[in-house]
């Protein structure tokens, strides 16, 4: 059983920036990425890379927020920039072991193991 902490959430103004962290338990050999989540809405994919490298981004975020990894720590970083109110949600830290293709790379029912989430508030 894989385990995800995610950390580095907080309040910021708008235009700001938060790095985001998540430090899995173990090596994760397939993909991990970021969801968010607000109220009343389904999750959404924000970005996520898979073994190798490949990353995919949502369309909207593209130029704003930067995905990463430093596999010696088992670690997931998404820098986030330019915030807007709009970003404010509850980060997830996903992980799917095995073969993720591009395509569910930001589909959140292929991904088996959910940190606790971290709340990033932006506001105005």
């Amino acid at each position: 059983q894989v385990q995800l902490v995610e950390s580095g959430g907080g309040s910021v103004q708008a235009g700001g920036s938060l790095r985001l962290s998540c430090t899995a338990s173990e090596y994760i050999d397939g993909c991990w990425g970021w969801f968010r989540q607000v109220p009343g809405k389904e999750r959404e994919g924000v970005a996520a890379i898979a073994t190798g490298g490949s990353t995919r981004y949502a369309d909207s975020l593209k130029g704003r927020f930067t995905i990463s990894e430093d596999n010696a720590k088992n670690t997931l970083y998404l820098e986030m920039h330019s915030l807007k109110p709009e970003d404010t949600a509850v980060y997830y830290c996903a992980a799917a072991r095995g073969i993720c293709s591009y395509w569910s790379l930001l589909t959140p029912g292929y991904f088996d193991y959910w940190g606790q989430g971290t709340q990033v508030t932006v506001s105005s």
